[in-house]
């Protein structure tokens, strides 16, 4: 049992002025794993107080010194693999090999990038007789989701201590252990104290007492929209900066060249990845209407390489939804694919066979989908894909940016004149071409209602600067 019911305040573990707890639940097994504190409006203010008094002296430190921190908190985080993805394969449900090779290394990539790229930022410039800094805005509040318990933390606290920022972190209630051991890394690493708080509790007390918090310049947000423009009413009320990641209906377009086979299970790949519970997906499969027949048949033929099973079974490739709750909102959006008219091709409604316990769906695939229907223009974040057709490119590319999203896009094919016009096209923060290998220096964000500012890299570090003219200075 994981049971840690302090917070990490100031450089220490103190107990909450709120006595109540959350019980996690791992959602393979649907039992309690642990436990967290429900924390208070009165933790936030005691976790601000310490980021605000560390704030000066962090903000100065030395870049060298920042650069050799984010490498020692790197290695640490390196020691403590085994316990990363351990925690994440029992609260998340991530198969242990998906827990290892993604969760785990996206969490330590983003604090290398920002280390290497901490050597060459340029923190000031003279232009004429004016001199522009850029300095960190103050104390950052951040507000992390349950799908990626380590990316999401360390893309925003890697960048913000980049910039000499401090934070205030509240990670999800329902994967909370990950964020825990990333506190325990940074105190290993050497990270001062009041560099780094964490608030553990549900999202209504703390993530509202942060977004509203006075003593809070910048809050960074990832998660659902209604939440999102939740915390821009309350900034609004002290005119704080915030950046938000939102969600996403990405579209996959595969062009009349690709491999019928390797599309089709680049469009598995990228909707059932994560059970589906990943912003970016692509759950908008659209291909040639000339390729209907064919690809459905290649997508049924490689389905079965794609097992849902225990998270701890090395070959599994999809473990549960994180809850009983968002099983059940994917089974409603099941429902209403069929219900609007949508052909069942595979998967569909209930547990796959032989998985009574936890919260598992089936990947389930829908053709002759309209994207005014539901599945195609609502975020399920579930393994559920919605396969449409077109005749021309320009087709493509309008049913693509046909939604109010705009996060990510894919592109799969051989033409690199059509692979560029629509990956042009695409009113999106970050397209994917062709499955290249993920770049952490690239900014991600989001167009339209996926979001506002950007993460990862230089993009990602700037998010925690302001700039500041001095005009007149001499050279």
């Amino acid at each position: 049992m994981h049971n840690y019911i302090q917070q990490y305040i100031n450089g220490e573990w103190v107990d909450s002025t709120s006595t109540e707890t959350i019980e996690v639940i791992n959602p393979a097994t649907e039992k309690v794993i642990g436990k967290i504190s429900a924390g208070s409006k009165e933790d936030v203010d005691r976790a601000v107080e310490a980021a605000r008094a560390a704030f000066p002296s962090f903000s100065r430190m030395d870049i060298e010194d920042r650069i050799k921190l984010l490498e020692n908190i790197a290695k640490e985080y390196e020691n403590r693999k085994d316990d990363l993805v351990k925690v994440i394969t029992e609260e998340l449900g991530s198969p242990i090999t998906r827990s290892e090779q993604i969760q785990y290394e996206m969490g330590l990539q983003h604090f290398k990038k920002a280390a290497e790229l901490l050597k060459t930022f340029e923190f000031t410039e003279q232009r004429g007789n004016t001199l522009i800094k850029k300095e960190a805005i103050g104390v950052a509040g951040l507000i992390t989701p349950w799908n990626f318990p380590t990316n999401q933390p360390s893309t925003k606290l890697a960048s913000a201590f980049a910039a000499g920022s401090t934070v205030v972190l509240k990670p999800a209630a329902m994967t909370p252990f990950a964020a825990i051991i990333l506190a325990e890394i940074f105190d290993k690493a050497g990270l001062p104290k009041g560099v780094f708080n964490l608030v553990n509790g549900s999202g209504s007390t703390i993530g509202d007492a942060i977004s509203s918090h006075p003593g809070i310049d910048f809050v960074s947000f990832t998660g659902s929209g209604p939440v999102g423009t939740k915390i821009m009413e309350n900034a609004a009320q002290d005119i704080k900066k915030v950046s938000l990641e939102l969600g996403g209906k990405s579209p996959l377009v595969i062009l009349k060249d690709a491999n019928v086979k390797d599309a089709a299970r680049t469009a598995i790949l990228n909707v059932a990845m994560n059970t589906g519970q990943v912003c970016t997906a692509a759950t908008r499969t659209i291909i040639p209407k000339s390729m209907h027949d064919e690809f459905i048949e290649a997508v049924k033929e490689a389905l079965p390489d794609f097992p849902v099973g225990d998270p701890q079974d090395k070959n599994t490739f999809m473990g549960p939804q994180v809850s009983k709750e968002q099983w059940e909102t994917v089974q409603s959006y099941i429902n209403k694919g069929t219900e609007e008219g949508a052909t069942l091709v595979a998967g569909g409604p209930g547990k796959p066979d032989g998985l009574d316990k936890g919260y598992f769906s089936k990947i389930t695939v829908f053709t002759n989908v309209k994207n005014d229907m539901t599945i195609a223009q609502e975020e399920i974040f579930g393994p559920v894909m919605s396969i449409l057709t077109y005749e021309t490119i320009d087709e493509a590319i309008e049913i693509a940016n046909d939604t109010k999203y705009g996060l990510a896009g894919y592109v799969f094919g051989q033409n690199p004149d059509e692979l560029f016009k629509v990956a042009s096209n695409i009113r999106a923060g970050q397209i994917t071409v062709n499955n290249p290998k993920t770049d952490f220096s690239a900014p991600f964000g989001g167009f339209k209602q996926s979001g506002i500012g950007r993460e990862w890299g230089d993009y990602g570090i700037e998010e925690f600067l302001e700039p500041k003219a001095i005009i007149g200075m001499p050279s």
